[in-house]
């Protein structure tokens, strides 16, 4: 896997993705951003939660249950000083589908959490991270 990172002046960035993505990353204007893309630590966020969610549907699917939406909402805290790394990343999946069984959503968040989701297996090397989720009767 690859990516590109090109810098477009002040604090802004271009990544572009080995399969022919791209997108910008820009600073805070107290930074000396423009405030025109999300933040890089933004982005781990959003990854983390892009590659559990991606692992939580196909799991719920698999397991026969009729899953109409899934989101995630994530609450990270960062250390006070350089570097400001996480402290604590707290997921809240909320699963939206018809007669959905709450011990397999409960079973496909922990085995993306444990078992597939590489981001969140990486990053809980370092961070603590939690979760919970929420169902709704669609």
């Amino acid at each position: 896997m690859k990516t590109r990172i090109k810098w477009k002046g002040n604090v802004s960035f271009l990544a572009e993705s080995a399969s022919g993505h791209s997108i910008l990353m820009d600073g805070a204007p107290e930074a000396g951003g423009q405030n025109q893309g999300p933040r890089p630590m933004e982005m781990l966020l959003m990854g983390l939660g892009g590659c559990t969610t991606f692992d939580v549907v196909l799991i719920l699917k698999k397991s026969r249950q009729d899953i109409t939406d899934c989101e995630v909402e994530i609450e990270a805290e960062r250390a006070p000083v350089d570097p400001k790394v996480f402290t604590h990343i707290h997921l809240h999946f909320i699963i939206t589908g018809r007669n959905l069984n709450s011990q397999q959503v409960e079973r496909a968040i922990n085995l993306s959490s444990e078992k597939y989701c590489s981001a969140s297996i990486m990053l809980k090397q370092t961070v603590k991270i939690t979760h919970d989720f929420k169902i709704i009767d669609a």
